[in-house]
């Protein structure tokens, strides 16, 4: 068990201590309970720690505050050891359940790994779409909750090709339409799949949309415009691009300025959007590379 002086020492003991319960008096130095309950809960390492707050008022407002800062319980002072013990226990089993979620979640991304090995063109293409994205997504101001959210799902978009027989995915001819059929099929099967883990809601929307086109021609339920998911939106452009920037099977990897241009060209023909293209490559060209 570890005690913190004030607001500050909390969050830094949290961050590097990860336990399994936080315990938080409304009332403390520096910053208030509800303060650092919030920041707890919009940093990735401690967001899903289960935070109580301890009030010496009961009211309506800072049980409002508290619900809107995250808070996953509170106690009213005095506080009664016995019933302390017990939301503590609850607290620290919901955590443990929490972490057992994450373990299956880590599962997923290694499958998202096993879809990109199966394919000596794409390798390295999960991480470089997830840095990407969020390089996209820290251009735009998107929250931290959506900036995870393109992290894991740039991993996760093409999951459901761990479905589609290496005849059609490893194929270095031209598909023919019922195999593109088959193909196509890998944006359902992967939210079929992201379905099943809770803790991957935020992404489902990537994983199923990332091939939709702004002009309502993509796939799998040719959305069109603001239909779209922003973040599948985003997917969409960097994963055109990693594809023109790297070698395939029937082209050697295109040059970078050659890619902005092909990308200009694919907004214009009602690919996507022709901003996010234009942030993307600020934030791209910004980076040096």
């Amino acid at each position: 068990m570890h005690t913190a002086r004030d607001g500050t020492e909390a969050l830094r003991l949290a961050a590097t201590e990860l336990p399994d319960v936080v315990l938080l008096d409304v009332m403390m130095p520096g910053m208030t309970g509800t303060e650092v309950c919030a920041r707890l809960k919009q940093a990735s390492a401690t967001c899903l720690t289960p935070v109580v707050l301890i009030s010496g008022s009961g009211d309506r407002h800072n049980r409002l505050a508290g619900r809107t800062a995250g808070a996953d319980d509170f106690l009213n002072k005095p506080v009664d050891v016995e019933e302390l013990q017990a939301r503590v226990s609850s607290a620290i089993r919901l955590k443990r359940l929490t972490d057992e979620l994450e373990s299956a979640e880590a599962l997923f991304l290694t499958l998202g790994r096993i879809v990109e090995a199966r394919d000596p063109y794409t390798e390295g293409h999960c991480e470089r779409l997830a840095q990407y994205a969020t390089a996209l997504g820290t251009a735009l101001h998107l929250p931290q909750a959506d900036l995870d959210a393109l992290y894991r799902g740039a991993f996760l978009h093409d999951i459901g090709k761990i479905a589609i027989p290496d005849s059609i995915l490893l194929s270095e001819r031209s598909l023919a339409p019922c195999e593109f059929e088959v193909m196509k099929r890998h944006a359902v099967i992967g939210d079929e799949l992201c379905a099943t883990l809770r803790s991957l809601e935020a992404v489902r929307p990537i994983v199923r949309h990332h091939h939709e086109r702004l002009d309502g021609g993509g796939y799998p339920d040719g959305l069109s415009g603001d239909e779209i998911p922003l973040l599948a939106q985003i997917v969409r452009v960097v994963d055109v691009f990693d594809a023109l920037t790297t070698n395939r099977p029937y082209r050697q990897a295109l040059s970078v300025q050659l890619a902005y241009r092909m990308l200009i060209e694919d907004a214009h023909a009602g690919g996507c959007s022709t901003s996010l293209v234009e942030r993307f490559i600020d934030a791209h060209s910004q980076q040096g590379a």
